[in-house]
């Protein structure tokens, strides 16, 4: 169900997959952030690396009224506090989703799927 935002000269609608790329590419912007990981889950333990060219399919958006609610999953690079890292994340994507796009962003939960060595 796309997000409707009205303005003086109509209504826009944004599709969930327009916001999901969004806020996965502002993600991979984030310092200790490897990757976007798949929704599903861990395959045989390992978590899913997803290419740039699947920034949405980690990403799930829900909608309640005129508020956006955005779950990440995530894979961190080993060696960086896995704390600070989601932190930047939800900022960034909150900021990003607010000043870029004027969605009204609730809240920005992190799943970490997996860490990775990164040489």
């Amino acid at each position: 169900m796309p997000m409707q935002l009205a303005s003086e000269n109509g209504k826009i609608d944004v599709a969930d997959q327009v916001i999901a790329v969004i806020a996965g590419s502002a993600a991979l912007d984030c310092y200790g952030l490897v990757g976007m990981a798949s929704r599903k889950g861990l395959k045989d333990g390992i978590a899913e690396l997803l290419g740039r060219e699947n920034l949405s399919r980690g990403v799930e958006v829900r909608h309640e009224g005129e508020v956006v609610h955005l779950d990440l999953y995530v894979i961190v690079s080993y060696g960086t506090k896995i704390s600070e890292v989601a932190h930047n994340i939800q900022s960034k994507v909150k900021y990003v989703l607010e000043e870029v796009v004027g969605l009204r962003v609730d809240y920005v939960n992190i799943n970490v799927q997996g860490v990775r060595v990164m040489r």
